[in-house]
This record gives structure tokens, C-alpha cells and sequence, in this order.
């Protein structure tokens, strides 16, 4: 059974893209392929969808999911920060929307074997792309209390940085962590009397500093953002999802420094937020952000 998908900000999305004639979008995140299956849904859309994803497993079920669309589907197993390289192979110089879902999809946390969540015990992974690069429980084994003090606090934003790094590295130093579970209780006895907030585990900010150093997430958005205006077309429209304050201030910024070069004219003057009907019925959306801007041929 594939699993349940629902794209966050649907209408948001498509309003702001604007998918028309018969150009090429890109899906520079395609995850499971929710957003490009409503793109190609609006009729007066009659071009392709370039859908990038580094996670091999979310571009098979995306295949099939776009089926009755492939022939104007390509797939790329790519980061994206390497969405230049894309169009190259596909022999375009720029397409006419760009859209960003950042983060990590409900199949990647839904699944405890991807290691991603503390609510599914797994092991220790975190890798988008399980072929390449250092699992969480390798990082772990191998790393020193103040770069993980370090990790914790530039990319989880964690207040008690110190005492949790200080007790995952004793802990892995004493035998190795393997599993998510193992490491959520490290971090849950390190915090312990001392969480900033009731609504999150204690273990919530770790985990998504550990995911996004393993994945290199910042540097990857860092990059697909300054090539953004040079992808897009004169009237091309970008959007972007975010799921937290570091890439929404990434995609902040960037935007607003790139529109005093003339740039991007912003359509977003504040980030846009699901509404509570949407916030009820699909919970993970409820911390997104959407901003957009359409490209200017200054």
C-alpha cells in the first residue's frame, strides 16, 4: 500500500505558481509527488513537470503516483542543489516555475526504519539518500562533545546544547547508539526538568539538528537559492515551503537581497500559513511557511 500523501498548501501553491501554457515546471523537492499530480491537474496547464528528489524511494512511488502523466514527466535523482545540472541534461536553459517543499515527508517519518523520528523506534539512519554519506548512529560514534554542542545549537536551535551532547557522546563512547529510541532516551534524561516548552519532546530540536548537518540541508538550500533567478525565466514564478525558522530565514533573506538586484519581484510580503481547516486535518502542516516571488527581467 503506498503511503497517504496530502500536498500542504494545495491551493496556496497552485495560486502562486501559476502553472500555464505548455512550459516546464520544476519540482525541485517532488517527494511523493502531491504537488506535481495538482499541477498537472489545472487544464490550462499543457507542459512538463522536472521532478527532483535525492530520496529513491520517494521518486519510485512518485512514478507511479504521476503515471498518467509520464509523458510530460521526467524524473531526476538528484539534490537540488544540483538543479542547474538538471536542465542542462534536459537541454533547457531556464523553465517557467520552481517549487521547493523542504524538509522531510510524512514517508520518510512515518517510516522507522529511516531513522528519522523518535516516535518510531528504528535505526539510527536520518539519510535521504540511504546509498551515500554517514548514518546518525556513524556521526554519533565518531564525534566529539563540542561539535555536536555545536550541531545542536546552529541547527536545532537547542538551549541545553551542552548537557545532551555531552551525554550522547558518553553514552555512544559506553556502547554504540543504534536506534532512534536509544538516543530520544539520552536526550530525554539529559533535558530532563529542564524543557522550554511542554508542546515538544525534549528530544525534537536534536533530532532535527542531527538530520540536517547528516543531510546537509542549509548548505543544499543555500545554494539552490542563489541559482534560483538564473533557473527561472523573465515572469517565472518560484515558491518555496518551508518547516522551521532556519530555512525560512534562508529563503527570507535570499529573496529580499536578490529583489534589491532587481531580481525577484516578491508576491509574499509576509509567509503565508495554513489555515485551521487544513491545520486540523493534517497536523505536520501546521508549522509550514510559503513564500513566493515571480522573476523580473531586470
Amino acid at each position: 500500500m503506498e503511503p497517504v500523501h496530502v500536498p500542504v498548501m494545495k491551493s496556496e501553491v497552485l495560486e502562486l505558481l501559476q502553472p500555464r501554457g505548455g512550459g516546464w515546471i520544476v519540482d525541485g523537492c517532488i517527494g511523493l509527488g502531491g504537488h506535481s499530480e495538482a499541477i498537472f491537474s489545472i487544464e490550462e496547464f499543457t507542459g512538463g513537470v522536472l521532478g527532483v528528489d535525492r530520496d529513491p524511494e520517494a521518486l519510485a512511488i512518485a512514478r507511479r503516483r504521476l503515471e498518467p502523466f509520464e509523458d510530460r514527466l521526467r524524473l531526476h535523482h538528484a539534490e537540488f542543489a544540483e538543479l542547474g545540472s538538471v536542465l542542462q541534461r534536459e537541454g533547457l536553459e531556464t523553465v517557467d516555475g520552481l517549487l521547493l517543499d523542504l524538509g522531510v515527508s510524512s514517508m520518510q517519518l512515518d517510516n522507522g526504519e529511516r531513522g528519522f523520528s523518535f516516535l518510531r523506534d528504528g535505526p539510527l539512519d536520518m539519510r535521504m539518500n540511504q546509498s551515500e554519506g554517514k548514518t546518525a548512529s556513524e556521526l554519533l560514534s565518531r564525534i566529539d562533545a563540542r561539535e555536536l554542542e555545536r550541531i545542536l545549537r546552529e541547527y536545532g536551535e537547542e538551549r541545553y546544547a551542552r548537557r545532551i551532547a555531552r551525554a550522547s557522546v558518553d553514552a555512544g563512547r559506553k556502547r554504540r547508539l543504534e536506534t532512534t529510541g536509544e538516543l530520544a532516551d539520552v536526550i530525554s534524561k539529559a533535558a530532563r526538568g529542564r524543557r522550554g516548552s511542554r508542546r515538544l519532546h525534549p528530544a525534537t530540536r536534536s533530532f532535527q539538528a542531527i538530520r540536517l548537518f547528516i543531510n546537509d540541508e542549509m548548505k543544499q538550500l543555500d545554494a539552490v537559492m542563489k541559482a534560483a533567478p538564473a533557473l527561472l525565466a523573465p515572469g517565472g514564478r518560484f515558491v518555496a515551503l518551508s518547516y522551521h525558522s532556519l530555512e525560512d530565514r534562508i529563503v527570507k533573506h535570499t529573496l529580499r537581497e536578490q529583489a534589491r538586484q532587481g531580481h525577484w519581484e516578491i508576491l509574499t510580503r509576509k509567509p503565508l500559513r495554513p489555515g485551521p481547516d487544513e491545520g486540523r486535518a493534517n497536523p505536520r502542516s501546521r508549522s509550514a511557511r510559503l513564500r513566493a516571488a515571480v522573476r523580473t527581467d531586470r
